[in-house]
């Protein structure tokens, strides 16, 4: 019957992450399906940790994520916790071997969001490593299954996807960071005089990273590239979508990708796999 707990731990995360986003799921059915209730319970898990400090609001975040944090790592410790999100997830750190300084730093970026209103560099750099680039490393960690050494060689790669990927939503979210957070992450910008040149210099940055991944990608085991590759063109998508955009005008409203373009650059990526170009 313990079967039965874990698979539905898992389908609870599944089912968050085809709720809270629809390009990561998209992504996630292109993988071979050994990889996708893993990669399920880590966006379950930093799903719920995010929400706490973005969205609980009226509630005391401070204690609901130091509970959470808690949880989480009595939970590693046990094997066991009655979360299912984070009972699959648990399972995910002892079969691939996840560290817990990643999800450590991980949870320290989430505190940093309950009273940190302004980012000089080093905490702008601490703050993408814990709320990304970890993300991508603990992937990493399940696509390569424990393989060391492949690991060390594309961990700048994976750390670079999630830096960009966080840097776009950044840029996406200027507006409700803002005006309904009072808080902004890129250090040394005036966002009440925002201007283009800003704006190009946070890009350039993006698209080294961007760069640098794409690299990693294309590294990546058969059975994970397609999924990660379409995560990958849909934001580079929006980060073109971004680049058009002049800088007062992401100020005032949010730039997406409609799901009928995201349908698109699905059928247009699995093309990409067919023919080997990826």
């Amino acid at each position: 019957m313990m079967n039965l707990y874990d698979e539905t731990c898992f389908e609870c995360s599944k089912l968050i992450t085809n709720k809270y986003s629809t390009s990561f799921s998209l992504g996630i059915k292109a993988f071979d399906k050994k990889f996708r209730n893993p990669i399920y319970a880590i966006y379950g898990f930093v799903r719920y940790a995010d929400e706490i400090v973005d969205t609980f609001h009226g509630h005391d975040k401070l204690q609901l994520i130091s509970d959470f944090r808690r949880d989480t790592f009595k939970a590693i410790d046990e094997r066991i916790s009655l979360n299912p999100v984070i009972h699959a997830f648990q399972q995910v750190v002892h079969r691939y071997g996840i560290e817990p300084q990643l999800i450590d730093a991980f949870l320290c970026s989430m505190e940093m969001d309950l009273d940190k209103k302004a980012y000089d560099d080093a905490c702008y750099k601490a703050y993408i490593y814990g709320s990304a680039e970890v993300i991508g490393l603990m992937c990493l960690r399940v696509f390569l299954d424990n393989n060391d050494k492949r690991y060390r060689e594309l961990l700048p790669q994976a750390r670079s996807l999630g830096a960009a990927f966080q840097k776009v939503n950044f840029l996406r979210d200027i507006k409700a960071d803002l005006q309904e957070r009072g808080r902004t992450y890129f250090p040394d910008v005036d966002f009440n005089n925002f201007i283009e040149q800003d704006k190009q210099a946070i890009e350039a940055d993006i698209q080294l990273d961007f760069n640098n991944a794409f690299e990693g990608i294309k590294s990546l085991p058969s059975g994970t590239r397609l999924g990660v590759y379409i995560a990958y063109v849909y934001y580079l998508q929006l980060f073109k979508k971004i680049n058009y955009t002049p800088a007062n005008v992401i100020l005032q409203k949010r730039i997406r990708i409609s799901d009928t373009r995201k349908m698109g650059l699905y059928v247009k990526a699995v093309l990409q796999q067919k023919l080997n170009v990826i």
